[in-house]
């Protein structure tokens, strides 16, 4: 009679039991990332090219389509559009975004979108023969504004503070809201008394002769990346892939904007444009000067939320403590986080 060694049976049994289990989770995990979204619905602004738009043009989104659902005129349309679920990304104002997550809604940040700088800084224009020379002088004047509770509400209610003007005094200027695009005939037709005017629509705008500069953004906050691209916790929780290649896209196309000729980064813009038939006009992307983002690949800095959570806290807007600008920030998809690390290191060891 022979007698089996035990091991020697176990053994092959154990290997195939491991195998199998490999295999399940194997299956398990691709099954899982086959079920991450493929295709991010988004909206945009019409005439304009998007860096997630470029980022597809290029090649960076890998096998990631963009689905075009509809234009928007400003932030916090888009925001609300995301809470509902109709898109999977959005973009705003840092501010914007700082108020929404003030609300409840748990969303976080992932790569920048926008920004300023002396090319595409926010600026205020009144008539050269306006008689508005000083922020007191706007007391029961009206300003044209894209959109309420953004960019510019925030900008032009920081310079009025900066310039002395009590609350009661803040809020007899009146923020009439128009599409960007009109802005410039509503100003000089008389129907406001300052217009909002940046980017491409400020450069058409002074080609015109006959404006002044009343301030800009920049005056008050310096060069700053504005705006970012956010989605959901829940949404970032269930597609981490979907998530990081669109960082990373995005990232990659704003240092090709910012490092490519301009020349060649407005016939790219154009031809996105031509390409997609929405039925736009190029005219605007001809005007392009730079991305305006401030920060390399689009990084977030704390100091991006928290220069609007001391905002709100000050206007009476929001609890001190109850929103933390690190809470709001994700920069771990994005591939140029590494060298800023090292960029910050060299600097402090200098110092």
């Amino acid at each position: 009679m022979k007698f089996f060694n035990l091991k020697t049976l176990l053994i092959p049994i154990i290997v195939l039991m491991l195998n199998l289990t490999a295999c399940s989770e194997n299956k398990e995990s691709s099954s899982s990332a086959a079920q991450e979204k493929t295709v991010l619905n988004y909206q945009s602004l019409a005439g304009f090219v998007t860096f997630p738009e470029l980022a597809e043009e290029l090649g960076y989104l890998g096998d990631l389509k963009l689905n075009y659902v509809g234009n928007i005129i400003g932030g916090p349309q888009d925001l609300q559009a995301l809470v509902t679920g109709d898109v999977d990304v959005a973009t705003a104002f840092n501010g914007a975004i700082v108020k929404l997550a003030a609300s409840g809604i748990d969303i976080v940040s992932l790569v920048g979108s926008y920004g300023s700088d002396e090319n595409t800084a926010i600026a205020f224009f009144v008539t050269e023969d306006s008689p508005i020379k000083t922020a007191r002088d706007l007391i029961g004047k009206k300003i044209s504004v894209n959109t309420l509770g953004a960019h510019s509400e925030f900008t032009i209610k920081e310079y009025l503070h900066r310039n002395g003007l009590t609350k009661e005094e803040v809020a007899k200027v009146e923020l009439t809201v128009l599409p960007p695009v009109n802005s410039e005939q509503a100003l000089r037709a008389g129907q406001v008394d300052v217009a909002q005017l940046n980017g491409i629509l400020k450069d058409i705008a002074l080609q015109r002769g006959g404006l002044r500069q009343l301030f800009a953004d920049i005056d008050l906050f310096g060069d700053f990346t504005a705006g970012n691209y956010v989605v959901t916790r829940k949404f970032l929780t269930k597609n981490p892939n979907t998530a990081r290649k669109f960082t990373e896209g995005t990232a990659r196309a704003i240092e090709w904007a910012r490092n490519t000729p301009r020349e060649e980064v407005v016939a790219k813009l154009s031809a996105i444009i031509n390409k997609r038939g929405r039925n736009e006009d190029d005219r605007l992307v001809q005007f392009w000067k730079s991305t305006g983002i401030a920060d390399k690949g689009g990084l977030i800095t704390e100091k991006q939320y928290q220069q609007w959570i001391d905002w709100m806290v000050r206007e009476g807007q929001l609890a001190p403590e109850k929103i933390k600008a690190s809470d709001l920030i994700d920069n771990s998809f994005n591939p140029y986080l590494g060298e800023a690390s090292e960029v910050a290191a060299t600097i402090v060891n200098k110092e």
